[in-house]
């Protein structure tokens, strides 16, 4: 299994599973673990140096994607497009969100938990929203915090609000910032300081890990953020404790709701910065705090597992594990990521990483467990985007949802599950500053002509991979985007510009 070969190509997949539910009580839980900048070399099993035994695991026990997709290249827009089925290029403002912004889901809005409500699922949301809250750009934190999951389809909530590199740095609970001290009200401004705390810039001798870039702000547990908070202090999270709530309110949910079936959509804050790790997953790696924070959340997936396992759940739940996008090595903190990589690769053999138009940015790590169904140790090359959850598994479990709302979302069923070793014919990624690309399954891909970004600061600093001209490659043979094919194939070139249009015009009257 280490020798992913990761081209686009078919490999055999054995029939695994039967796409009808039989009886109500034989509806599977399903757990989704969406990490955070987790890249496609991350994980053990795709030839990461890191330690993941836990992981791995579930790849050696179920089926691992070699070309699976997030939808963008950061955090909010892909998360937009796993819940509702939608890209979220599709309208303004689904960028990435400060935690001040409005709801980007609304009531009414179709989406994946929406499905597994209909077919009977308790359901809830466990980590990272960053998808905002309300309807305008003055959020209350000190109020009901609505309209946000319980209204589009989760009963139940425990988040992280926005990232955990920005203020306000609380949890929330259903509608409500937990242990919030009315005396104390909280302010959140991204614009202005509020209140007195210290800011990284002001008071950098105060910092537990230094800042590189745009996290100098309002200090809180020795961290400078985005963003300036005032207030809330009995509510502050301790960032060394996060994994542990998590997976404690992810237990407790399981617990809860054991009478029915639960899909719970988890997601980790790891390993996305600052990459604070609890004292006992400290140093535990030579890579440095991204390393060992890559340990933590390994730990995080045994967890979960070893949960369902004592609750004899494991049997009956469908584990899928993937990433909102691809990694980033500094993104704000001078965590040493880069000097302490040694011999680790995150971004597999592909360029690009987190923000990019390239594969890293997008091509991430995914696997899906489901004992007894899924035979072991299978390795799929169809063409998947995470779009896709929604219709694939309306269609499993036999309900209906708003095909006209979730317009992008496909039925890859039997893909998901190793029964075909095929998916889609083609998939649109979102890379920062709304480039797009188009990705054929016979492995050519056309990016569209991005902004010139030769004098933009933060962009000469990633490997973005726009250009001012089209650009074609073959993915394939080229799976590092070398060769710019757009001059030598014209007429694929024409194919996939045309391919592309049509599915931005899908939904255009």
């Amino acid at each position: 299994m280490k020798n992913i070969f990761y081209p686009l190509i078919a490999v055999s997949v054995l029939p695994a599973c039967k796409s009808t539910i039989e009886k109500e009580q034989d509806l599977p839980n399903v757990i989704i673990i969406y990490t955070d900048d987790v890249g496609y070399g991350d994980v053990g099993i795709y030839d990461g140096k890191i330690p993941t035994p836990n992981i791995d695991r579930l790849a050696q026990n179920g089926l691992m994607f070699a070309n699976a997709y997030a939808p963008a290249a950061t955090s909010t827009p892909s998360r937009f497009s796993l819940l509702t089925g939608e890209y979220a290029w599709r309208a303004p403002g689904r960028h990435v969100v400060n935690a001040d912004m409005p709801a980007l889901i609304e009531p009414g809005k179709e989406t994946w938990p929406l499905v597994m409500k209909r077919a009977g699922y308790a359901t809830s949301v466990i980590g990272k929203w960053h998808l905002g809250f309300g309807y305008d750009n003055v959020t209350n934190w000190n109020g009901k915090l609505k309209p946000g999951p319980l209204e589009v389809g989760f009963d139940y909530a425990w988040l992280i609000p926005s990232t955990n590199d920005r203020v306000p740095t609380v949890y929330v609970e259903n509608h409500r910032v937990v242990n919030l001290d009315p005396d104390d009200p909280i302010e959140v401004n991204f614009r202005e300081k509020v209140g007195n705390r210290p800011t990284g810039y002001d008071n950098p001798e105060m910092l537990k890990m230094m800042y590189s870039h745009g996290h100098d702000q309002t200090i809180t547990n020795g961290i400078s953020r985005i963003g300036y908070m005032k207030g809330g202090e009995s509510a502050l999270w301790r960032d060394e404790d996060i994994a542990d709530v998590l997976v404690d309110k992810a237990v407790d949910f399981i617990d809860r709701k054991q009478e029915k079936p639960f899909f719970m959509y988890f997601a980790p804050v790891d390993i996305h910065v600052p990459r604070i790790v609890h004292e006992r997953f400290q140093g535990v790696t030579p890579f440095g705090p991204r390393g060992d924070m890559m340990v933590q959340l390994d730990w995080t997936v045994g967890a979960l597992v070893e949960a369902l396992e004592q609750r004899e759940l494991l049997k009956n739940t469908i584990l899928i594990f993937t990433s909102d996008n691809g990694p980033v090595l500094d993104d704000g903190y001078v965590d040493y990521a880069a000097e302490m990589l040694g011999d680790h690769n995150p971004f597999g053999h592909f360029r690009g990483g987190k923000y990019s138009a390239l594969e890293a940015g997008t091509r991430v790590p995914m696997i899906v467990h489901w004992p007894g169904k899924i035979q072991t140790a299978q390795v799929s090359n169809a063409l998947f985007s995470h779009l896709d959850f929604l219709a694939s598994f309306a269609a499993f479990l036999g309900v209906d949802y708003d095909q006209e709302a979730a317009l992008d979302s496909k039925n890859h069923w039997e893909t998901l599950v190793g029964e075909k070793d095929s998916g889609r014919d083609g998939l649109v990624v979102q890379a920062v500053m709304n480039v797009l690309a188009y990705v054929r399954a016979d492995g050519y891909k056309y990016i569209v002509p991005g902004p010139d970004t030769r004098f933009v600061p933060w962009a000469m600093e990633i490997e973005t991979g726009f250009d001012t001209d089209k650009q074609l490659y073959n993915i394939i043979a080229d799976p590092r985007e070398k060769e710019n094919l757009a001059a030598k194939k014209p007429l694929i070139l024409l194919e996939l510009k045309k391919e592309l249009d049509e599915i931005i015009n899908k939904n255009v009257d």
